[in-house]
């Protein structure tokens, strides 16, 4: 009999799969491994959202693991991811994979394994100056599956067709979306944290404002002085591309405060779109309401996992 399931708590951002992850982990004796390709930076905790005291006794891993501007990428999550694990199921506890990149989630349990990319310069060169806008339609030209939820820079997008033209190049394709062979593929029970659209942007916009009060841009602040270069800030996109933006002079506060709301939203519809594709791609999701009572869906979620163990048996 193989390894028992993963249980997965995904979902959009501002819809509380942290604390329903947590929950759930302290329910059923698990760890939470997070699946978020920016929490894993140290120093970045207000604008990553991290919130680790919610955590309390339950191990989490995947969180603070790499330096404020390092390019972290998907080959070396999975490599972590492995590690991660591996150790969880040493200590016979139950994997709770938690977050919203979408890529990282599906290529976690779809068993992947992917080579290491290089760096291009001449390509790199080739790219310098063109608009976002311009970036993602070479990407999405390639038709390659990429994780288009965390392209809003142009420093993101350039690295996206930079690890495209490798795999064309190289003639690897490791089709990351693509489920694995049999015996790296992880069983998992896979559940969304379902809020409907207005819910969303009203959590959105109070969380904007809340991050705001508690220092967010004196976080930024922090990361600048202590060496971090603003062009590496901003390669991050979302709440560090903005707030960098306007931290150097070229935005100001109201109007920083205004487009990153408006990134915000975007970047939950583009998550939304993923789960979406991920469904197409033969992964059930389980949409359980963000407002259930804690004991409600804990319980649903402990019997999703007790039916599938009864699938697997039989």
């Amino acid at each position: 009999m193989g390894r028992p399931p993963i249980l997965v708590i995904t979902g959009p951002t501002a819809s509380g799969k942290t604390r329903r992850a947590v929950d759930c982990a302290r329910a059923l004796g698990g760890e939470i491994i997070s699946a978020d390709s920016r929490q894993v930076y140290r120093g970045m905790d207000i604008g990553t959202g991290k919130d680790v005291d919610e955590y309390g006794d339950v191990p989490y891993h995947l969180i603070d693991i790499a330096q404020p501007g390092e390019k972290y990428n998907l080959y070396r999550y999975l490599d972590d991811y492995d590690r991660a694990l591996n150790d969880i199921y040493g200590r016979n506890s139950m994997p709770v994979l938690c977050g919203g990149t979408g890529l990282y989630v599906e290529s976690a349990i779809n068993g992947v394994k992917l080579p290491q990319v290089p760096e291009n310069r001449e390509l790199r060169a080739s790219l310098r100056g063109k608009s976002l806008e311009e970036l993602t339609s070479i990407l999405a030209s390639m038709k390659v599956l990429h994780n288009v939820t965390d392209v809003d820079s142009c420093q993101r997008a350039i690295r996206a067709i930079e690890i495209q033209t490798y795999y064309a190049a190289n003639d690897c394709n490791p089709q990351p979306l693509t489920i694995a062979a049999h015996d790296t593929r992880t069983p998992a029970v896979v559940v969304g944290v379902d809020i409907d659209r207005e819910a969303r942007r009203e959590r959105i916009t109070q969380r904007l404002h809340n991050r705001l009060d508690q220092g967010m841009v004196d976080e930024v602040r922090r990361l600048i002085d202590g060496g971090v270069a603003p062009d590496d800030l901003i390669y991050y996109g979302l709440e560090y591309k903005y707030l960098t933006l306007y931290v150097i002079g070229e935005l100001s506060y109201e109007e920083m405060v205004r487009q990153l709301e408006i990134a915000i939203h975007q970047f939950a519809k583009r998550q939304m779109t993923w789960f979406r594709g991920m469904e197409r791609r033969g992964h059930t999701i389980h949409w359980l309401p963000y407002d259930l009572p804690t004991e409600e869906f804990v319980g649903r979620v402990d019997e999703l996992l007790r039916q599938h163990a009864k699938r697997d048996v039989s």
